[in-house]
């Protein structure tokens, strides 16, 4: 990211900014009217359980999600223009890396359909530290080197945005705080990261949190401001009280 650019990224308050959202697949509701904000420069954590609307709010913000109504604006662009996509990186939840090839010629591979160059490659093979693994089939990795493989192929066109659904699913617990170290590094670089997850304790390795639940925003706040409203220990006890109270609300 060069000087200028860092500076309109610091300039800019929010990454994305989603007004009013709908969505409807396979003629059910996933998101009714949702409107939120990502802060740039941070990392915020997505979390709700399965078939809360992450996955569908996630592509919504890259732009491959078809909605019903509402804005999506992404950076200062609508979702999806073809400006951002050297802008946004996306990880999606199954790796999406060609399993015959070689860690390097993968990442090189997303480096020329992105038009970066080759040197982008091993940069971001580097900080991803799979630098002694460049010339391994991927085939032949661990699932934790695969995830990282695939952010490789995120991060090598430079992005401002990285947006990733569920990126430590099956992992162990090390190489999920080793992932989430290298979120937290990406973040302090400038980047802005939107991360989801249902694992509950790695909503404390998050600057900001929004809670999802049946497509709606329980919570948007950092982690001791949840703790505060609710009296809960921790991130879990915070949102099962949201949700209790909810449903009280309901009723």
């Amino acid at each position: 990211m060069k000087v200028g650019e860092a500076y309109f990224h610091h300039m800019m308050k929010n990454a994305v900014e989603i007004d009013h959202l709908r969505v409807v697949r396979g003629g059910r509701v996933v998101l009714p009217d949702l409107s939120v904000r990502v802060p740039a420069g941070q990392v915020v954590g997505l979390l709700g359980p399965s078939g809360s609307g992450k996955s569908t709010l996630i592509r919504a913000v890259v732009g491959v999600q078809v909605i019903q109504a509402g804005d999506v604006r992404v950076l200062g662009e609508p979702a999806g223009s073809v400006s951002l996509r050297h802008r946004v990186g996306y990880v999606t939840q199954s790796p999406s890396v060609y399993e015959d090839l070689t860690v390097r010629a993968n990442v090189r591979y997303f480096a020329a359909i992105l038009g970066a160059s080759p040197s982008s490659a091993e940069e971001a093979i580097d900080a991803v530290d799979l630098g002694s693994h460049a010339d391994t089939l991927v085939g032949r990795l661990s699932g934790g080197q695969r995830s990282r493989v695939s952010l490789a192929a995120a991060l090598v066109g430079d992005p401002e945005l990285l947006v990733l659904d569920e990126p430590t699913v099956g992992l162990d617990p090390v190489l999920r705080r080793d992932l989430w170290n290298l979120f937290n590094r990406l973040a302090a670089q400038g980047r802005s990261l939107l991360v989801s997850s249902h694992v509950m304790d790695e909503a404390a390795r998050c600057d900001r949190l929004l809670l999802l639940r049946e497509g709606q925003v329980l919570a948007d706040a950092t982690l001791p401001e949840l703790l505060d409203r609710t009296g809960a220990l921790d991130a879990e006890g915070a949102f099962l009280n949201l949700i209790d109270r909810a449903e009280e609300a309901a009723r």
